[in-house]
């Protein structure tokens, strides 16, 4: 249909979008069709990869954003079929490989990626998101119109503002993000992982074009765990070196922990002279990794720059860094990815990092309480009858002692529930009957419907009777997508920053999902075959240590620094009753748990009111 000014809708939200893409943008129309792009430069950075980019008979056009590692096999492939190149960009062989296949063209592509490409013959638009979810796409569909935007600033853009989806609001507050399909926004939605959207005569469909579940055997394929180690070894290295392939400089973040040390390890193999990167606190030592990554820049001999911030230093950067953030999203380690990425970029235009390992190979606390737990034996049993001991001791995640404390009452709590009600609580800040307590407006039957059917689709696949696989698995469907690739694309981006996760080559993701899961998760070892399979090369510092996790100092942050601003601003009792969203007698509650010995989770729920009445008063309190 007709959109009144659609071609300056477009540019509008160009331009929102310019941090993403800084080096050229454009917007082209034919007819009642209108699509832009913001390029960050990668591959062949001369004016023959710009976008919109059309083939060379004017039959489709397409935006992309992402990389194709595979485009040069690809190339020779087309050209041996007749196609004729004008340019070294992956945009126009992914161009010419839909001409070529038509829609199955997806499964010859390895890399990361969202595009929107029209057909003009069939007058038929394709949205597509890459298997694991590491490219955002958004959309907006009413009245026979659609739009789309790697960013929801841009779909506001075009479309103006819209209202809260109660939903979402209600998830963001249990898991502290908001999952995909839904946004903050009524009608608008987010692509899924490994999704397609096609739009044709006003009409929408929707189909899954890779589906990992299908990719898991009945029974682990691999059964010799030294033969194993070596085949990781050798995919890893073959996923690392295909994403050291850029026009560009490029480096790699370095964290200190296991994932980004195995793939700085291979990557120096690959690279004669790579630069590493490092965030630590100078004022905050249990947080501290920085000395690990030292370690590993000097046995591969990297050019390492390691950045020590100050939490003052760190709150100076909190509004900007909170702007990039179209929809409340309270991970407070986005922060740490946003300085991070902000001094990266002044060296190197793509990075590579380790995320997709503790969600594949089983890092985190719960995998192992979770193994635990399925195991069952003496520990399981005495954990759970202490039960009502974790419960009177300090609880915290901002020390060791305390944290042990709040993650073994977690284990208690959930050794009473099913496989499916255990995970979801793994993966929530806050309950259900919590977050019902915060919030003012309960959700009328069919909103308690869709957030119950969404919650299925995420802890269907986990069954009692299971394995860890099936953890992990749900792992990459909801924590992976929604929360780890969220945090790395927006605050990378913000610095026109490009991340490569090696980790999920979708070779890798689906031959970690063949291994069986004590290969995993063993004992009290995590990443079993990770750490085993790299131990010679790695420094021995890495192992034997205990993981943090890259996130901030936050009980100290809020009784320091933000204490004024959350307590007498966004969270003043007079705001919270004029706004009407809030009950105030839970954010009292969670403010007088916050300064006793017992903090527990209120940190992070706090930190979730924050960025939401920051994200409000953007949206919804400012001019424009």
């Amino acid at each position: 249909m007709n959109i009144p000014d659609g071609r300056q809708r477009v540019e509008r939200a160009i331009a929102t979008l310019r941090h993403r893409g800084p080096d050229f943008s454009r917007v082209e129309s034919r007819g009642e069709v209108h699509m832009g792009h913001a390029r960050l430069s990668i591959i062949d950075t001369s004016e023959a990869g710009h976008q919109p980019m059309s083939d060379s008979e004017g039959r489709a056009t397409v935006v992309f954003n992402g990389e194709i590692y595979n485009y040069r096999e690809l190339r020779e492939r087309l050209q041996a079929a007749g196609y004729r190149f004008h340019s070294y960009s992956d945009t126009e062989v992914l161009l010419n490989a839909y001409l070529h296949f038509g829609i199955e063209f997806l499964h010859e592509l390895n890399g990361f990626f969202a595009f929107a490409l029209y057909d003009h013959r069939s007058a038929e638009l394709l949205l597509a998101r890459d298997r694991m979810g590491i490219k955002p796409l958004y959309y907006h569909f009413q009245d026979g119109a659609l739009s789309f935007a790697s960013e929801l600033k841009g779909l506001r853009a075009m479309n103006g503002r819209a209202e809260p989806d109660p939903v979402a609001m209600h998830l963001f507050f249990e898991l502290n993000y908001i999952p995909a399909p839904l946004s903050i926004f009524k009608g608008t939605r987010a692509l899924r992982p490994g999704e397609v959207l096609q739009y044709h005569n006003g009409k929408v469909r929707k189909w899954d074009w890779y589906k990992l579940d299908e990719k898991i055997p009945l029974e682990p394929s691999d059964n010799n765990y030294e033969a194993a180690q070596q085949r990781l070894r050798e995919k890893l290295e073959e996923s690392v070196a295909a994403r050291l392939v850029a026009d560009v400089p490029l480096g790699a973040f370095l964290s200190g922990g296991i994932d980004s040390s195995v793939i700085v390890a291979l990557a120096a193999r690959h690279s004669r002279e790579l630069h590493t990167f490092s965030i630590g606190f100078k004022d905050a030592p249990f947080f501290d990794e920085s000395a690990y990554a030292e370690h590993v820049a000097r046995k591969f001999n990297t050019r390492h720059r390691a950045f020590k911030l100050s939490l003052n230093e760190l709150y100076g950067e909190l509004d900007e860094a909170l702007s990039f953030l179209d929809e409340p999203f309270a991970d407070s380690s986005a922060l740490l990815v946003y300085m991070l990425s902000k001094e990266t970029r002044k060296h190197v235009t793509v990075a590579l990092s380790g995320d997709g390992g503790d969600e594949l190979f089983g890092g985190y606390h719960k995998h192992y309480g979770e193994q635990m737990m399925r195991e069952g034996g003496w520990k399981m049993q005495a954990v759970t009858a202490l039960g009502p001991l974790w419960q009177r001791m300090p609880r915290s995640r901002q020390g060791k002692l305390g944290n042990r404390f709040r993650q073994l009452d977690r284990f208690a709590r959930a050794a009473r529930l099913t496989a499916a009600e255990r995970y979801w609580q793994w993966c929530s800040i806050a309950t259900k009957s919590e977050t019902e307590r915060l919030l003012r407006n309960p959700l009328n039957e069919a909103e308690q419907k869709e957030r119950n059917k969404l919650i299925r689709s995420f802890t269907g696949f986990l069954s009692d009777e299971g394995n860890l696989n099936e953890v992990l698995y749900s792992d990459t469907q909801l924590v992976l997508p929604n929360d780890m690739l969220t945090k790395v694309d927006r605050m990378s981006m913000a610095h026109s920053l490009e991340i490569r996760v090696p980790f999920l080559d979708h070779r890798v993701v689906e031959y970690a999902f063949s291994l069986p899961p004590e290969y995993k998760v063993s004992g009290k070892m995590k990443k079993r075959i990770v750490q085993d399979a790299f131990r010679e090369i790695l420094p021995p510092e890495l192992y034997d240590r205990p993981k943090r996790g890259f996130e901030l100092p936050m009980l100290a942050w809020m009784r320091g620094p933000l204490k004024e601003l959350l307590f007498d601003d966004l969270l003043a009792e007079k705001k919270i009753e004029a706004q009407g969203l809030f009950r105030f007698e839970e954010i009292e509650r969670l403010r007088r748990a916050l300064f006793s010995r017992k903090p527990g989770d209120a940190p992070a729920r706090l930190y979730a009111l924050l960025v939401f009445q920051t994200w409000w008063k953007n949206y919804y309190d400012s001019a424009g």
